[in-house]
């Protein structure tokens, strides 16, 4: 048992939320502060892209007893729907049968955690600025405005779970030795809406994540308990087929007519929507340290911003918490050394994921429209089955597994190269892709290549 403390947490968000109720579950007092108002109390729409829990999530929420909770809000998915442009549909399964991702909207979730969290005792705090906090004793700085009036809040404990632009962590790059980087892409993405059928059935296959992979661009939606989809369409800012270009109403209505034919009846108020919701960026963010001392620590987006084409923002924040707390019951009231661990245990994994989910848009908005690239994945899928014990495809280690992503992301390489030996060297492969040629030869590669 640790010595009881009292803890803010900074962003209300569904990692500080998580974080909350362990630590208070653990005993400490604690307090969340953020600066918007109470997410139940507001229409939460036109900026969201909706999240996907896997087994690192889940094993977060497991360990602390609420994923029971959590899954009656969500939709599994098994599976990508692929939509071509020349109105084909392929469908290519996750994992092994029964391994899905769930569907959640950002909005119900985040609702439902500050419920959970409030039912244990947390303490919200909503509509509070933090402008700054003292790093030497774990004071937050309070105010209505970064250049009015502000009132002092002393902690024992100070965590930034307040985002990729956290006011925690702009302090903590005041200091020297303090490596920070931030990137935006040149893509962005907009929220677009496939509404229920009348009777609140879904208009398309709810256990898919659909893509309309159209390779600088491409369309996504996810399944939502009500019927309806959440769409996303992610597009660069500038060029010939960008947001910019999309200016008006009928160069848009164009647009999708030939990129995204089969839309034309399952969003019907594509207009409205486009132009009422706002083009959003999208950043990745690295730093280091992420703890200061025994008193302040960086956790989730405040740590490690991530751009969203793996499903594992959410997962990889809930996972810092697991590690955070393995650290805790390890080393019990030594924070300094709970904290010099957790950032040691985390920041390669962060970074790999970081890695893998830039590398998954080319895979979502190209390769999945590429018959040499479906190939290969289903000579992986069909290997694996064979020889489990030989070869767990990428996806699935940091999907379906909770190997350290950067083991995942090194592993992935190894295989990779592998495949593209087996593509490129036994003729015929488009025939041959099952036969016991192709099994020998990978069993070959991976007992002669060092990874």
């Amino acid at each position: 048992m640790q010595t009881p403390q009292k803890i803010a947490v900074i962003g209300s968000g569904l990692v500080g939320t998580l974080l909350a109720i362990y630590l208070k579950k653990m005993g400490h007092t604690v307090h969340v502060f953020d600066r918007s108002p109470d997410i139940r109390t507001v229409e939460f729409s036109g900026r969201s892209i909706n999240l996907v829990m896997s087994n690192r999530g889940w094993k977060s929420l497991e360990d602390i007893g609420i994923d029971h909770e959590i899954r009656k809000i969500g939709i599994p998915v098994d599976k990508r729907a692929i939509h071509l442009q020349d109105g084909k549909l392929n469908y290519q399964f996750y994992g092994k049968d029964g391994e899905a991702i769930f569907s959640l909207s950002r909005g119900v979730l985040n609702r439902k955690m500050i419920d959970l969290a409030e039912a244990v005792g947390v303490e919200f705090k909503f509509e509070h600025k933090i402008w700054d906090v003292t790093l030497a004793d774990a004071t937050l700085h309070i105010g209505e405005s970064e250049r009015g009036e502000w009132t002092e809040l002393k902690y024992d404990k100070v965590f930034g779970a307040d985002g990729a632009f956290s006011r925690i962590r702009h302090r903590m790059q005041r200091q020297s030795l303090f490596d920070y980087s931030q990137e935006f892409m040149k893509i962005g993405y907009k929220e677009l809406h496939i509404p229920a059928n009348a009777d609140g059935t879904h208009k398309i296959d709810k256990n898919s994540l659909h893509i309309w992979p159209r390779g600088q661009f491409m369309l996504m939606a996810l399944p939502n308990l009500d019927g309806s989809f959440t769409c996303t369409l992610f597009m660069p800012f500038e060029g010939e087929n960008s947001f910019n270009a999309l200016q008006e109403e009928d160069k848009l209505v164009d647009f999708f007519a030939k990129y995204f034919p089969d839309t034309k009846e399952v969003i019907p108020d594509l207009v409205h929507d486009f132009f009422k919701n706002p083009t959003s960026y999208l950043v990745m963010m690295k730093c280091f340290p992420w703890t200061h001392e025994d008193n302040i620590a960086l956790i989730g987006d405040a740590a490690h911003a991530i751009v969203p084409f793996y499903g594992q923002g959410m997962n990889v924040g809930f996972e810092d918490i697991s590690v955070l707390v393995e650290m805790i019951n390890k080393y019990g009231d030594d924070w300094e050394l709970i904290f010099k661990s957790y950032e040691k245990s985390r920041k390669p994994n962060a970074d790999a994921i970081a890695e893998l989910s830039m590398r998954n848009f080319i895979e979502m908005s190209t390769k999945t429209a590429d018959e040499k690239f479906l190939l290969q994945k289903k000579i992986e899928k069909w290997f694996s089955d064979k020889h489990p014990e030989k070869w767990l495809p990428l996806y699935s280690r940091v999907t379906f597994s909770t190997q350290p992503y950067s083991e995942a992301l090194a592993i992935g390489d190894f295989q990779n190269k592998i495949m593209e030996e087996v593509m490129t060297t036994i003729p015929d492969i488009e025939n041959k892709w099952n036969s016991l040629e192709v099994e020998e030869k990978i069993i070959s590669l991976l007992s002669s290549k060092v990874h």
